[in-house]
């Protein structure tokens, strides 16, 4: 049994939370080509330490079938202590914890089953640590 393509590319930042820090500062989790703000295609590799804020959250209530059995469940924008923003899905917190400035570290768990085959792809989610 074969991963999608797309979930093989993007390993390096789902499992390491491997992200490209360019000459500018800019810092980006996911994969990018070139520097958003200088242009330069120079980059280098860095990990994330893990840990960030809440810059804004959501509480979703309908959603796809992928996620059916999870609702009603938060998703954050994260910016993570090296700058780079993240968009994740909010676990092993109460709603009434989530507040935006709200401290979080990145955990390891189940995002989703793809596909008829159930192929399970993991990644990080954040928690609220505050």
């Amino acid at each position: 049994m074969a991963n999608s393509q797309r979930y093989t590319r993007e390993i390096p930042h789902r499992y390491r939370l491997e992200a490209q820090k360019f000459p500018s500062g800019f810092v980006s989790l996911s994969r990018r080509y070139c520097d958003p703000i200088s242009g330069k295609k120079e980059f280098e590799k860095i990990n994330l330490k893990g840990t960030g804020k809440i810059l804004t959250y959501t509480i979703i209530h309908v959603t796809s079938d992928q996620f059916k059995l999870l609702t009603p469940y938060a998703v954050a924008i994260i910016e993570t202590d090296e700058g780079a923003r993240v968009t994740a899905m909010i676990t092993d917190t109460k709603f009434e914890d989530l507040k935006i400035g709200a401290r979080v570290e990145f955990v390891f768990r189940k995002i989703m089953e793809e596909g008829a085959s159930g192929i399970i792809n993991y990644g990080y989610k954040a928690k609220v640590v505050e």
